[in-house]
């Protein structure tokens, strides 16, 4: 196995006839790493600076995996989420907008139905390039029936646990994979883990916005940016999520165009310092109707605190400055500014 599932080794079992604690070692791991796939660390910091804010309402345009917004779900917060991901759209609305919505044991039943037996040819094709035939077909048909369900939350809850499944069955190699559990097995223990919805009892939303866009349209107490990753990115149709976004679509080949939707904003690629600097200030300048900032960079020797910082001061007056060393695990420094 090349990782375990996020440092979790998951043992060889026999559908139905698990050891009890085995189970239980599976629901535990999914509660860690599959609804919060957030460094606990990094989270923690980020949760410790918002703890000191007074805020009602909050937008988060580059959500990603949604454990903070989920959290701040929990403190009562309304939360409006965006990402310009489809897949980290629908974790938003199945784990953000969601508040009482759970998948019932028939949602399962047609989820799962037939979910192995092929067709006369594949739906997403491109699912060949990251599964094996068998598996190519599960995930297919899991698409497929997912759209099936009642309504668009089902429907988000049903991809969410897929996508799931997904990162399980990458996380094995051609040595480990006769160790792994079925993946309609794996759908079904962890549809069990799955930690009930948080009712905050407001209108949460989930969109799939570019992040100027979504600022443009909030009317909100508080901006969470966290920052992209400056650098010379790879392209998005290489990284670890890009199997995710290619299976809650149903298709490939729509990486220029997603790459292109982007392209001179924050989140596309760049080649200079300049060029980041400038989309991070067009950004900001697009959140100036919002009255509080907490903008989260990743320090990691491209651009600088000082750079961000005086980015920050162009647009608005910066307030508290917070850092945490994450040299050691990461290879980089967190940092929050607050304006």
């Amino acid at each position: 196995m090349r990782s375990g599932f996020d440092g979790f080794q998951i043992a060889a079992t026999t559908p139905g006839n698990e050891p009890h604690h085995r189970r239980k070692d599976l629901n535990s791991m999914t509660s860690r790493y599959l609804f919060d796939h957030t460094p606990d660390g990094w989270l923690a910091f980020e949760l410790s600076v918002l703890r000191r804010m007074k805020f009602l309402s909050a937008a988060n345009p580059f959500a990603g995996e949604p454990a903070l917004d989920v959290h701040l779900k929990r403190w009562g917060v309304r939360v409006a989420s965006n990402d310009a991901a489809r897949w980290a759209w629908m974790r938003g609305v199945a784990r953000v907008e969601n508040n009482t919505e759970r998948l019932t044991e028939a949602d399962i039943q047609i989820v799962l139905e037939d979910v192995y037996v092929p067709r006369h040819k594949l739906l997403n094709t491109g699912l060949r390039r990251w599964f094996n035939e068998t598996d190519a077909w599960w995930f297919d048909n899991v698409r497929a029936a997912a759209e099936q369900l009642d309504n668009d939350i089902k429907r988000a809850l049903a991809l969410n646990t897929g996508m799931m499944v997904g990162d399980y069955a990458l996380a094995f190699d051609d040595e480990t994979r006769e160790l792994r559990q079925p993946l309609s097995r794996v759908f079904r223990l962890l549809w069990e883990a799955e930690p009930p919805p948080v009712n905050n009892s407001q209108s949460n939303t989930s969109t799939n916005k570019e992040a100027r866009d979504f600022l443009a349209d909030q009317q909100v107490d508080f901006l969470f940016l966290r920052l992209p990753r400056a650098g010379r990115q790879q392209s998005a149709r290489h990284a670890a999520w890009a199997w995710r976004e290619e299976w809650v679509r149903g298709r490939e080949g729509f990486w220029d165009e997603f790459e292109g939707a982007s392209a001179g904003r924050l989140g596309a690629r760049v080649e200079t310092k300049q060029q980041y600097l400038r989309h991070v200030e067009e950004l900001l300048e697009a959140a100036a109707h919002l009255p509080a900032w907490a903008i989260a960079h990743t320090e990691n020797g491209f651009i600088s605190t000082e750079d961000i910082v005086e980015t920050i001061r162009r647009v608005r007056k910066v307030g508290t400055i917070y850092t945490k060393d994450f040299s050691e695990l990461m290879g980089a420094r967190a940092v929050i500014v607050t304006a």
